[in-house]
């Protein structure tokens, strides 16, 4: 057990005081210390910010960004030729085929495959190897129609 000095204590009359802590900048943006300030008639800072809820800007960056849109995409993508349909249909007809089994040996969704006979789909090299490869018909570049 710690020793207790017995000398002359001092006592200090010195008065205590507690503050409370100084409210942070965003305590002050809450609404209910505004409101709060309101009613006891504190003082309340208000700022007009310049086009606040507009959610706009001058005119002249909407037709920036239409230009640059433009620019750098093509206006429609690339489809699947017409030729290069026939000869998916033709090749895998003549292998005796459903779509189906066709996008299972290529590892492909079905819907893909319908896609590709439709000319709905945009052409992918890969794809169209893999086509090629499983149905042994030439699908890519100059294709020979018999």
């Amino acid at each position: 057990m710690p020793s207790r000095n017995p000398g002359a204590m001092a006592q200090d009359w010195e008065p205590v005081v507690l503050h409370k802590a100084r409210a942070r900048a965003h305590d002050l943006r809450d609404p209910k210390a505004v409101n709060q300030a309101l009613r006891t008639g504190g003082q309340v800072q208000t700022i007009k910010k310049f086009d606040a809820g507009l959610n706009k800007k001058p005119g002249a960056t909407d037709l920036n960004a239409k230009k640059l849109d433009e620019a750098a995409e093509p206006a429609a993508l690339e489809r699947v030729p017409i030729e290069v349909r026939q000869a998916i249909q033709k090749a895998r007809i003549s292998k005796k085929m459903s779509q189906a089994e066709l996008a299972k040996l290529i590892n492909e969704r079905p819907q893909l495959v319908q896609e590709y006979e439709n000319g709905k789909a945009v052409p992918s090299q890969a794809v169209l190897a893999k086509m090629e490869r499983v149905l042994g018909a030439k699908l890519r570049g100059k294709i020979v129609q018999k």
